[in-house]
Protein backbone atom coordinates (compact mmCIF):
# COMPACT_ATOMS: atom_id res chain seq x y z
CA UNK A 1 0.00 0.00 0.00
CA UNK A 2 1.60 3.42 -1.09
CA UNK A 3 2.28 5.47 1.81
CA UNK A 4 1.04 9.39 1.88
CA UNK A 5 2.75 11.96 3.33
CA UNK A 6 0.77 15.37 4.03
CA UNK A 7 2.76 18.59 3.55
CA UNK A 8 1.07 21.05 5.09
CA UNK A 9 0.22 24.88 3.23
CA UNK A 10 2.97 27.53 3.94
CA UNK A 11 0.78 30.00 2.68
CA UNK A 12 -2.88 31.02 2.77
CA UNK A 13 -4.34 30.59 -0.49
CA UNK A 14 -6.07 33.73 -0.72
CA UNK A 15 -4.51 35.96 1.49
CA UNK A 16 -1.21 34.76 0.59
CA UNK A 17 0.25 35.47 3.93
CA UNK A 18 2.47 33.15 6.28
CA UNK A 19 0.37 30.17 7.91
CA UNK A 20 2.88 29.70 10.26
CA UNK A 21 3.60 33.31 11.09
CA UNK A 22 1.56 35.96 13.30
CA UNK A 23 1.30 38.86 11.00
CA UNK A 24 -0.65 42.07 11.93
CA UNK A 25 -3.69 42.57 9.36
CA UNK A 26 -3.42 46.25 7.80
CA UNK A 27 -7.36 47.38 8.19
CA UNK A 28 -8.63 50.85 6.84
CA UNK A 29 -12.40 51.31 7.44
CA UNK A 30 -14.66 53.21 4.90
CA UNK A 31 -17.36 55.93 6.46
CA UNK A 32 -19.76 57.79 3.95
CA UNK A 33 -22.94 59.99 5.11
CA UNK A 34 -24.68 61.26 2.01
CA UNK A 35 -26.10 64.78 2.63
CA UNK A 36 -24.33 67.93 4.18
CA UNK A 37 -26.68 68.70 7.26
CA UNK A 38 -25.74 69.45 10.41
CA UNK A 39 -26.98 66.10 11.55
CA UNK A 40 -25.58 64.17 9.48
CA UNK A 41 -22.33 65.55 9.83
CA UNK A 42 -22.35 65.03 13.67
CA UNK A 43 -22.88 61.25 12.25
CA UNK A 44 -20.09 61.10 10.04
CA UNK A 45 -17.89 62.42 12.49
CA UNK A 46 -18.80 59.94 14.95
CA UNK A 47 -18.20 56.79 12.65
CA UNK A 48 -14.46 57.82 12.21
CA UNK A 49 -13.79 58.65 15.83
CA UNK A 50 -15.16 55.12 16.50
CA UNK A 51 -13.68 52.98 13.58
CA UNK A 52 -10.16 54.82 14.59
CA UNK A 53 -10.75 53.17 17.73
CA UNK A 54 -12.25 49.89 17.00
CA UNK A 55 -9.26 49.14 14.39
CA UNK A 56 -6.77 50.26 16.96
CA UNK A 57 -7.72 48.03 20.02
CA UNK A 58 -7.48 45.28 18.15
CA UNK A 59 -3.60 43.50 18.55
CA UNK A 60 -4.03 41.77 15.52
CA UNK A 61 -4.88 44.50 13.23
CA UNK A 62 -2.18 47.80 12.08
CA UNK A 63 -4.43 50.48 11.61
CA UNK A 64 -4.04 52.46 7.95
CA UNK A 65 -6.57 54.83 7.88
CA UNK A 66 -10.26 55.59 7.93
CA UNK A 67 -11.45 56.69 4.06
CA UNK A 68 -14.46 58.86 4.06
CA UNK A 69 -16.96 60.55 1.85
CA UNK A 70 -19.36 63.58 2.79
CA UNK A 71 -22.08 64.30 0.93
CA UNK A 72 -22.54 62.03 -1.44
CA UNK A 73 -24.92 59.82 -2.41
CA UNK A 74 -23.86 55.55 -2.82
CA UNK A 75 -26.07 55.13 -6.23
CA UNK A 76 -22.74 54.76 -7.70
CA UNK A 77 -19.04 54.84 -7.28
CA UNK A 78 -17.91 57.52 -10.42
CA UNK A 79 -17.94 60.37 -8.13
CA UNK A 80 -16.62 59.42 -4.25
CA UNK A 81 -12.99 59.81 -4.40
CA UNK A 82 -12.68 58.70 -0.59
CA UNK A 83 -14.20 55.24 -1.55
CA UNK A 84 -12.10 55.34 -4.71
CA UNK A 85 -9.00 56.06 -3.11
CA UNK A 86 -9.17 53.53 -0.84
CA UNK A 87 -10.26 51.20 -3.35
CA UNK A 88 -6.62 51.78 -5.29
CA UNK A 89 -4.60 51.18 -2.04
CA UNK A 90 -5.96 48.16 -1.65
CA UNK A 91 -5.15 47.00 -4.81
CA UNK A 92 -1.50 48.52 -4.66
CA UNK A 93 -0.79 45.98 -1.21
CA UNK A 94 -1.60 48.88 1.48
CA UNK A 95 -4.18 46.95 2.72
CA UNK A 96 -5.33 43.19 3.89
CA UNK A 97 -9.11 44.63 5.51
CA UNK A 98 -11.49 46.83 4.93
CA UNK A 99 -14.13 47.43 7.74
CA UNK A 100 -17.39 49.55 6.70
CA UNK A 101 -20.90 49.53 8.43
CA UNK A 102 -23.04 47.27 6.33
CA UNK A 103 -24.07 46.88 2.56
CA UNK A 104 -25.92 49.82 1.81
CA UNK A 105 -22.97 52.17 3.34
CA UNK A 106 -20.69 50.65 0.51
CA UNK A 107 -23.21 51.05 -2.04
CA UNK A 108 -26.59 50.72 -2.84
CA UNK A 109 -25.94 49.68 -7.04
CA UNK A 110 -25.56 45.91 -6.96
CA UNK A 111 -23.17 45.82 -10.21
CA UNK A 112 -21.02 48.70 -8.37
CA UNK A 113 -20.45 46.35 -4.86
CA UNK A 114 -20.20 42.87 -5.82
CA UNK A 115 -17.21 44.45 -9.06
CA UNK A 116 -15.67 45.88 -6.03
CA UNK A 117 -15.55 42.83 -4.23
CA UNK A 118 -14.72 40.57 -6.63
CA UNK A 119 -11.60 43.05 -7.58
CA UNK A 120 -10.67 43.35 -4.15
CA UNK A 121 -10.84 39.79 -3.41
CA UNK A 122 -8.65 38.91 -6.50
CA UNK A 123 -6.07 40.40 -4.71
CA UNK A 124 -6.57 38.78 -1.39
CA UNK A 125 -8.00 41.53 0.37
CA UNK A 126 -11.18 41.64 2.47
CA UNK A 127 -14.35 43.36 3.38
CA UNK A 128 -16.25 43.07 6.80
CA UNK A 129 -19.59 44.39 6.46
CA UNK A 130 -20.19 44.99 10.30
CA UNK A 131 -24.26 45.04 10.02
CA UNK A 132 -24.70 41.71 8.39
CA UNK A 133 -21.10 40.62 9.50
CA UNK A 134 -20.27 39.45 6.38
CA UNK A 135 -16.73 38.57 5.88
CA UNK A 136 -16.15 38.38 1.87
CA UNK A 137 -13.16 35.96 2.02
CA UNK A 138 -15.98 33.75 3.94
CA UNK A 139 -17.52 30.74 1.30
CA UNK A 140 -20.75 32.25 1.64
CA UNK A 141 -20.07 35.68 1.54
CA UNK A 142 -20.66 36.59 -1.99
CA UNK A 143 -23.76 34.86 -2.13
CA UNK A 144 -25.04 37.02 0.80
CA UNK A 145 -23.44 40.50 -0.56
CA UNK A 146 -25.63 39.23 -3.77
CA UNK A 147 -28.65 39.57 -1.39
CA UNK A 148 -27.81 42.31 0.70
CA UNK A 149 -26.80 44.39 -2.64
CA UNK A 150 -29.72 43.58 -4.69
CA UNK A 151 -31.89 44.43 -1.12
CA UNK A 152 -30.22 47.95 -0.75
CA UNK A 153 -30.74 48.60 -4.42
CA UNK A 154 -34.54 48.32 -4.20
CA UNK A 155 -34.51 50.34 -1.03
CA UNK A 156 -32.83 53.18 -3.14
CA UNK A 157 -35.03 52.94 -6.24
CA UNK A 158 -37.79 53.47 -3.61
CA UNK A 159 -36.57 55.77 -1.74
CA UNK A 160 -35.34 57.83 -5.56
CA UNK A 161 -39.33 57.07 -5.95
CA UNK A 162 -40.34 58.86 -3.71
CA UNK A 163 -38.69 62.18 -3.73
CA UNK A 164 -39.47 61.79 -7.98
CA UNK A 165 -43.39 61.68 -6.02
CA UNK A 166 -42.88 64.61 -3.97
CA UNK A 167 -41.05 66.72 -6.57
CA UNK A 168 -43.83 66.22 -8.70
CA UNK A 169 -46.74 66.94 -6.36
CA UNK A 170 -44.87 70.20 -5.16
CA UNK A 171 -45.21 70.73 -9.31
CA UNK A 172 -48.76 70.08 -9.90
CA UNK A 173 -49.53 72.28 -6.26
CA UNK A 174 -47.66 74.88 -8.20
CA UNK A 175 -44.69 75.32 -6.28
CA UNK A 176 -41.50 76.58 -8.05
CA UNK A 177 -37.86 75.99 -7.13
CA UNK A 178 -34.92 76.90 -9.34
CA UNK A 179 -31.48 76.05 -9.17
CA UNK A 180 -30.55 79.44 -7.01
CA UNK A 181 -26.77 78.90 -7.59
CA UNK A 182 -26.83 78.53 -11.12
CA UNK A 183 -29.63 80.97 -11.75
CA UNK A 184 -28.77 84.74 -12.52
CA UNK A 185 -31.54 87.24 -10.98
CA UNK A 186 -33.68 85.39 -8.01
CA UNK A 187 -32.71 83.72 -4.97
CA UNK A 188 -35.05 81.90 -2.45
CA UNK A 189 -36.47 84.07 -0.57
CA UNK A 190 -38.10 84.04 3.23
CA UNK A 191 -41.22 82.61 1.73
CA UNK A 192 -39.59 79.40 -0.35
CA UNK A 193 -40.39 81.14 -3.27
CA UNK A 194 -37.89 82.90 -5.65
CA UNK A 195 -37.04 86.84 -5.13
CA UNK A 196 -35.19 88.92 -6.96
CA UNK A 197 -31.67 90.08 -6.77
CA UNK A 198 -31.57 93.74 -7.81
CA UNK A 199 -28.06 94.06 -9.09
CA UNK A 200 -28.46 90.47 -11.38
CA UNK A 201 -31.61 91.36 -12.46
CA UNK A 202 -30.22 94.45 -13.39
CA UNK A 203 -27.85 92.22 -16.19
CA UNK A 204 -30.48 90.24 -17.08
CA UNK A 205 -32.36 93.49 -18.17
CA UNK A 206 -29.07 94.80 -20.24
CA UNK A 207 -28.69 91.25 -21.96
CA UNK A 208 -32.45 91.85 -22.85
CA UNK A 209 -32.48 95.61 -24.14
CA UNK A 210 -28.68 94.79 -25.52
CA UNK A 211 -30.63 91.63 -28.01
CA UNK A 212 -33.42 94.00 -28.72
CA UNK A 213 -31.45 96.44 -30.02
CA UNK A 214 -29.69 93.91 -32.44
CA UNK A 215 -26.64 92.46 -30.78
CA UNK A 216 -26.41 88.95 -31.14
CA UNK A 217 -26.29 86.43 -27.88
CA UNK A 218 -22.22 86.03 -29.13
CA UNK A 219 -22.07 89.88 -28.94
CA UNK A 220 -23.23 90.12 -25.88
CA UNK A 221 -21.76 87.25 -23.76
CA UNK A 222 -18.29 88.60 -25.40
CA UNK A 223 -19.46 92.24 -23.86
CA UNK A 224 -20.72 90.68 -20.44
CA UNK A 225 -16.60 88.82 -20.38
CA UNK A 226 -14.84 92.33 -21.26
CA UNK A 227 -17.09 93.85 -18.35
CA UNK A 228 -16.04 91.20 -15.56
CA UNK A 229 -19.42 90.46 -15.36
CA UNK A 230 -19.44 86.51 -13.23
CA UNK A 231 -21.86 84.05 -15.36
CA UNK A 232 -24.88 82.50 -13.53
CA UNK A 233 -22.11 79.68 -12.35
CA UNK A 234 -19.86 82.42 -11.39
CA UNK A 235 -17.02 82.01 -13.72
CA UNK A 236 -15.60 84.59 -15.89
CA UNK A 237 -15.89 83.83 -19.24
CA UNK A 238 -19.37 84.06 -21.22
CA UNK A 239 -20.82 81.75 -23.71
CA UNK A 240 -23.25 82.56 -26.42
CA UNK A 241 -25.91 79.55 -24.99
CA UNK A 242 -25.72 80.83 -21.28
CA UNK A 243 -27.02 84.30 -22.67
CA UNK A 244 -29.64 82.46 -24.95
CA UNK A 245 -30.73 80.33 -22.25
CA UNK A 246 -31.40 83.58 -19.92
CA UNK A 247 -33.49 84.92 -23.28
CA UNK A 248 -35.32 81.87 -23.62
CA UNK A 249 -36.19 80.81 -19.83
CA UNK A 250 -39.88 81.60 -19.31
CA UNK A 251 -38.74 82.20 -15.58
CA UNK A 252 -37.87 85.38 -16.68
CA UNK A 253 -41.57 86.82 -16.85
CA UNK A 254 -42.41 85.68 -13.56
CA UNK A 255 -44.32 81.98 -15.45
CA UNK A 256 -42.56 78.78 -14.73
CA UNK A 257 -42.74 75.72 -17.01
CA UNK A 258 -42.22 72.53 -14.95
CA UNK A 259 -40.19 69.38 -15.27
CA UNK A 260 -38.82 70.47 -18.79
CA UNK A 261 -36.38 66.80 -17.53
CA UNK A 262 -36.68 63.93 -16.29
CA UNK A 263 -34.79 61.46 -14.63
CA UNK A 264 -34.95 58.20 -16.90
CA UNK A 265 -32.47 55.72 -14.48
CA UNK A 266 -32.61 56.21 -10.64
CA UNK A 267 -28.99 54.44 -10.63
CA UNK A 268 -27.19 56.29 -13.23
CA UNK A 269 -29.08 59.55 -12.95
CA UNK A 270 -29.65 59.65 -16.73
CA UNK A 271 -31.83 62.48 -17.41
CA UNK A 272 -33.59 63.67 -20.30
CA UNK A 273 -35.64 66.36 -22.35
CA UNK A 274 -39.30 65.75 -21.32
CA UNK A 275 -41.00 65.38 -25.16
CA UNK A 276 -44.36 64.50 -23.48
CA UNK A 277 -43.21 61.18 -21.51
CA UNK A 278 -44.05 62.85 -18.04
CA UNK A 279 -46.87 65.75 -16.95
CA UNK A 280 -45.45 69.64 -17.60
CA UNK A 281 -47.49 72.40 -15.44
CA UNK A 282 -46.93 75.75 -16.68
CA UNK A 283 -47.58 78.32 -14.31
CA UNK A 284 -48.19 82.08 -15.06
CA UNK A 285 -47.71 85.23 -12.50
CA UNK A 286 -46.00 82.29 -10.05
CA UNK A 287 -43.44 84.76 -9.04
CA UNK A 288 -42.28 88.64 -9.12
CA UNK A 289 -41.08 88.97 -13.27
CA UNK A 290 -37.94 90.63 -14.04
CA UNK A 291 -38.60 91.11 -17.37
CA UNK A 292 -42.16 92.35 -18.24
CA UNK A 293 -44.04 89.44 -20.66
CA UNK A 294 -44.40 91.64 -23.31
CA UNK A 295 -40.66 92.77 -23.94
CA UNK A 296 -40.35 88.80 -23.63
CA UNK A 297 -42.69 88.07 -26.02
CA UNK A 298 -41.18 90.33 -27.99
CA UNK A 299 -37.67 88.63 -27.91
CA UNK A 300 -38.59 85.46 -28.91
CA UNK A 301 -40.27 86.68 -31.78
CA UNK A 302 -36.85 87.87 -32.87
CA UNK A 303 -35.03 84.97 -32.25
CA UNK A 304 -37.28 83.29 -34.54
CA UNK A 305 -37.06 85.97 -37.40
CA UNK A 306 -33.45 85.73 -36.81
CA UNK A 307 -33.49 81.53 -36.77
CA UNK A 308 -35.05 81.91 -40.27
CA UNK A 309 -32.35 84.37 -41.42
CA UNK A 310 -29.71 82.01 -40.24
CA UNK A 311 -26.49 83.56 -41.53
CA UNK A 312 -27.98 86.61 -42.88
CA UNK A 313 -28.14 88.51 -39.55
CA UNK A 314 -24.92 90.16 -38.69
CA UNK A 315 -26.45 92.04 -35.11
CA UNK A 316 -24.66 95.53 -36.11
CA UNK A 317 -27.67 97.45 -35.54
CA UNK A 318 -31.71 97.73 -35.28
CA UNK A 319 -31.42 98.00 -39.09
CA UNK A 320 -29.42 94.75 -39.97
CA UNK A 321 -31.64 92.34 -41.88
CA UNK A 322 -34.46 94.64 -42.00
CA UNK A 323 -33.96 97.12 -45.09
CA UNK A 324 -34.15 95.52 -48.43
CA UNK A 325 -33.17 96.22 -51.57
CA UNK A 326 -36.43 96.64 -54.05
CA UNK A 327 -34.03 96.02 -56.81
CA UNK A 328 -32.34 92.69 -56.14
CA UNK A 329 -34.10 91.77 -53.26
CA UNK A 330 -30.82 91.56 -50.34
CA UNK A 331 -30.67 92.92 -47.26
CA UNK A 332 -29.08 96.48 -46.74
CA UNK A 333 -25.58 96.48 -44.77
CA UNK A 334 -23.81 98.80 -42.71
CA UNK A 335 -20.97 100.74 -44.35
CA UNK A 336 -18.36 103.26 -42.72
CA UNK A 337 -17.23 106.22 -44.78
CA UNK A 338 -14.62 108.24 -43.88
CA UNK A 339 -13.58 105.77 -41.10
CA UNK A 340 -10.39 107.97 -40.07
CA UNK A 341 -11.78 111.84 -40.57
CA UNK A 342 -13.91 114.21 -38.72
CA UNK A 343 -16.46 113.52 -40.89
CA UNK A 344 -16.99 109.62 -40.66
CA UNK A 345 -20.42 108.31 -41.06
CA UNK A 346 -22.55 105.10 -41.15
CA UNK A 347 -24.86 104.67 -44.01
CA UNK A 348 -26.54 101.43 -45.50
CA UNK A 349 -26.34 100.14 -48.83
CA UNK A 350 -27.29 96.74 -50.61
CA UNK A 351 -24.45 94.89 -50.15
CA UNK A 352 -25.40 93.35 -53.79
CA UNK A 353 -25.19 96.84 -55.01
CA UNK A 354 -21.90 95.66 -57.23
CA UNK A 355 -22.07 92.31 -57.56
CA UNK A 356 -23.50 91.16 -61.12
CA UNK A 357 -24.23 92.18 -64.48
CA UNK A 358 -26.78 94.82 -63.29
CA UNK A 359 -25.85 97.06 -60.76
CA UNK A 360 -28.40 98.03 -57.92
CA UNK A 361 -29.91 101.31 -58.20
CA UNK A 362 -30.77 101.56 -54.93
CA UNK A 363 -29.19 104.51 -52.98
CA UNK A 364 -27.37 104.61 -49.72
CA UNK A 365 -29.23 106.00 -46.40
CA UNK A 366 -27.94 107.31 -43.45
CA UNK A 367 -29.50 106.35 -40.29
CA UNK A 368 -31.03 109.56 -39.72
CA UNK A 369 -32.82 109.41 -42.95
CA UNK A 370 -34.20 105.95 -42.39
CA UNK A 371 -34.73 107.01 -38.29
CA UNK A 372 -37.42 110.25 -39.90
CA UNK A 373 -39.21 108.14 -42.80
CA UNK A 374 -40.31 106.01 -39.66
CA UNK A 375 -41.45 108.40 -37.59
CA UNK A 376 -43.27 110.04 -40.41
CA UNK A 377 -44.99 106.24 -41.15
CA UNK A 378 -45.54 105.97 -37.20
CA UNK A 379 -47.98 109.79 -37.68
CA UNK A 380 -49.51 108.06 -40.75
CA UNK A 381 -50.05 104.76 -38.83
CA UNK A 382 -51.71 106.37 -35.70
CA UNK A 383 -54.18 107.81 -38.09
CA UNK A 384 -55.08 104.19 -39.33
CA UNK A 385 -55.00 102.60 -36.26
CA UNK A 386 -58.43 101.35 -35.71
CA UNK A 387 -58.50 99.80 -38.69
CA UNK A 388 -54.63 98.69 -38.70
CA UNK A 389 -56.09 96.57 -35.04
CA UNK A 390 -58.98 95.63 -36.74
CA UNK A 391 -57.00 93.95 -39.91
CA UNK A 392 -54.80 92.28 -37.24
CA UNK A 393 -57.55 90.88 -35.41
CA UNK A 394 -58.63 88.97 -38.37
CA UNK A 395 -55.20 88.30 -39.18
CA UNK A 396 -55.03 86.11 -35.54
CA UNK A 397 -58.02 84.44 -36.76
CA UNK A 398 -57.09 83.35 -40.25
CA UNK A 399 -53.58 82.97 -39.68
CA UNK A 400 -52.82 82.17 -36.01
CA UNK A 401 -55.36 79.36 -35.40
CA UNK A 402 -54.01 75.87 -34.67
CA UNK A 403 -57.20 74.35 -33.80
CA UNK A 404 -57.16 72.20 -37.25
CA UNK A 405 -53.34 71.30 -36.38
CA UNK A 406 -53.88 70.22 -32.63
CA UNK A 407 -56.70 68.18 -34.31
CA UNK A 408 -53.91 66.20 -36.49
CA UNK A 409 -51.48 66.00 -33.97
CA UNK A 410 -53.75 64.44 -32.09
CA UNK A 411 -54.75 62.40 -34.53
CA UNK A 412 -51.13 61.13 -35.53
CA UNK A 413 -50.47 60.30 -31.60
CA UNK A 414 -53.61 57.63 -31.65
CA UNK A 415 -51.93 55.93 -34.26
CA UNK A 416 -48.49 56.25 -33.04
CA UNK A 417 -49.80 54.78 -29.85
CA UNK A 418 -51.73 51.81 -32.15
CA UNK A 419 -48.72 50.84 -33.37
CA UNK A 420 -46.41 51.04 -30.40
CA UNK A 421 -48.78 48.63 -28.68
CA UNK A 422 -48.67 45.98 -31.15
CA UNK A 423 -45.13 46.29 -31.05
CA UNK A 424 -45.25 45.71 -27.58
CA UNK A 425 -47.33 42.84 -27.82
CA UNK A 426 -45.41 41.13 -30.50
CA UNK A 427 -41.86 41.71 -28.34
CA UNK A 428 -43.80 40.21 -25.25
CA UNK A 429 -44.68 37.15 -27.42
CA UNK A 430 -41.72 36.86 -28.80
CA UNK A 431 -39.93 36.56 -25.82
CA UNK A 432 -42.95 33.92 -24.14
CA UNK A 433 -43.09 31.42 -27.05
CA UNK A 434 -41.04 30.42 -29.26
CA UNK A 435 -41.51 31.79 -32.87
CA UNK A 436 -40.48 31.75 -36.43
CA UNK A 437 -37.76 34.56 -36.18
CA UNK A 438 -37.76 35.47 -39.61
CA UNK A 439 -41.72 35.63 -39.95
CA UNK A 440 -41.20 37.82 -36.33
CA UNK A 441 -38.94 40.14 -38.14
CA UNK A 442 -40.85 40.94 -40.89
CA UNK A 443 -43.97 41.73 -38.96
CA UNK A 444 -41.39 44.21 -36.82
CA UNK A 445 -40.03 45.53 -39.68
CA UNK A 446 -43.65 46.36 -40.96
CA UNK A 447 -44.59 48.01 -38.11
CA UNK A 448 -41.49 50.09 -37.79
CA UNK A 449 -42.07 51.35 -41.35
CA UNK A 450 -45.79 52.47 -40.38
CA UNK A 451 -44.48 54.45 -37.26
CA UNK A 452 -41.42 56.23 -39.37
CA UNK A 453 -43.79 58.47 -41.27
CA UNK A 454 -45.93 59.37 -38.67
CA UNK A 455 -43.49 60.31 -37.03
CA UNK A 456 -42.10 62.57 -39.60
CA UNK A 457 -45.80 64.32 -40.13
CA UNK A 458 -46.06 64.51 -36.44
CA UNK A 459 -42.47 66.40 -36.61
CA UNK A 460 -43.90 68.98 -39.57
CA UNK A 461 -46.92 69.93 -38.21
CA UNK A 462 -45.25 70.56 -34.75
CA UNK A 463 -43.03 73.02 -36.38
CA UNK A 464 -46.31 74.66 -38.55
CA UNK A 465 -47.46 74.83 -35.61
CA UNK A 466 -44.65 77.21 -33.93
CA UNK A 467 -44.71 79.23 -37.29
CA UNK A 468 -48.32 80.18 -36.24
CA UNK A 469 -47.82 80.86 -32.75
CA UNK A 470 -44.65 82.63 -33.31
CA UNK A 471 -46.65 84.57 -35.60
CA UNK A 472 -49.56 85.60 -33.15
CA UNK A 473 -46.52 86.76 -30.49
CA UNK A 474 -45.90 88.84 -33.14
CA UNK A 475 -49.05 90.31 -33.52
CA UNK A 476 -49.83 90.54 -30.96
CA UNK A 477 -47.18 92.43 -29.33
CA UNK A 478 -47.95 94.69 -32.20
CA UNK A 479 -51.51 95.28 -31.37
CA UNK A 480 -49.73 95.87 -27.84
CA UNK A 481 -47.12 98.67 -28.65
CA UNK A 482 -49.64 100.38 -31.20
CA UNK A 483 -52.32 100.78 -28.62
CA UNK A 484 -50.07 101.93 -25.96
CA UNK A 485 -49.07 104.88 -28.79
CA UNK A 486 -49.91 107.97 -28.44
CA UNK A 487 -49.73 111.43 -30.03
CA UNK A 488 -46.44 112.33 -31.37
CA UNK A 489 -43.02 110.43 -31.87
CA UNK A 490 -40.91 112.87 -30.69
CA UNK A 491 -37.53 110.89 -31.24
CA UNK A 492 -36.88 107.39 -33.04
CA UNK A 493 -38.21 104.27 -30.93
CA UNK A 494 -36.40 101.56 -31.14
CA UNK A 495 -38.86 99.30 -29.36
CA UNK A 496 -41.71 100.49 -31.73
CA UNK A 497 -39.56 99.53 -34.78
CA UNK A 498 -38.66 95.65 -34.14
CA UNK A 499 -42.36 95.50 -32.48
CA UNK A 500 -43.77 97.07 -35.81
CA UNK A 501 -41.71 96.47 -38.91
CA UNK A 502 -41.44 93.29 -40.76
CA UNK A 503 -39.00 94.70 -43.25
CA UNK A 504 -38.56 98.08 -44.91
CA UNK A 505 -38.44 97.97 -49.00
CA UNK A 506 -35.86 100.60 -50.27
CA UNK A 507 -36.47 101.63 -54.23
CA UNK A 508 -34.46 103.18 -56.58
CA UNK A 509 -36.18 106.79 -56.16
CA UNK A 510 -35.47 106.63 -52.49
CA UNK A 511 -39.20 105.73 -51.34
CA UNK A 512 -39.11 103.19 -48.75
CA UNK A 513 -42.35 100.98 -47.99
CA UNK A 514 -42.35 99.45 -44.53
CA UNK A 515 -44.47 96.18 -44.17
CA UNK A 516 -46.10 96.08 -40.99
CA UNK A 517 -46.13 92.55 -38.59
CA UNK A 518 -49.82 92.29 -39.94
CA UNK A 519 -49.13 93.70 -43.61
CA UNK A 520 -49.58 96.69 -44.06
CA UNK A 521 -47.58 99.17 -46.29
CA UNK A 522 -46.58 102.25 -45.17
CA UNK A 523 -45.40 104.51 -48.28
CA UNK A 524 -43.02 107.31 -47.48
CA UNK A 525 -41.89 109.09 -50.41
CA UNK A 526 -38.39 111.03 -50.48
Amino acid sequence: MATVLKIPAKFHPITHLPETKVQKRRVAAYARVSTDSEEQQTSYAAQVDRYTKYIQERADWEFVAVYTDEGISALNTKHRDGFNRMVADALDGKIDLIVTKSVSRFARNTVDSLTTVRKLKEKGVEVFFEKENIYTLDSKGELLITIMSSLAQEESRSISENVTWGQRKRMADGKVSLPYKHFLGYRKGADGLPEIVPEEAEIVRNIYRWFMEGKTPTGIARTLTEQGVPTPAGKEQWCSSTVKSILTNEKYKGSALLQKRFTVDFLTKKSKVNEGEVPQYYIEESHPAIIEPEEFELVQAELLRRQNLRRQYNGKSVFAARLVCGDCGNFFGAKVWHSNSKYRQVIWQCNHKFQGVCKCQTPHLQESVIQQRFQAAVQELLQKRKAILENCQVMLELLTDCTDLEYQLQELEMQKMQISEQVQGYVRENSEIVQDQEKYEERYQALVGQYEPLQKQETALQERRAERLARREQIQGFQRVLNGQDGMLPEFDTQLWLAAVEKAVVHRDGKIVFVLKDGTELVQEI
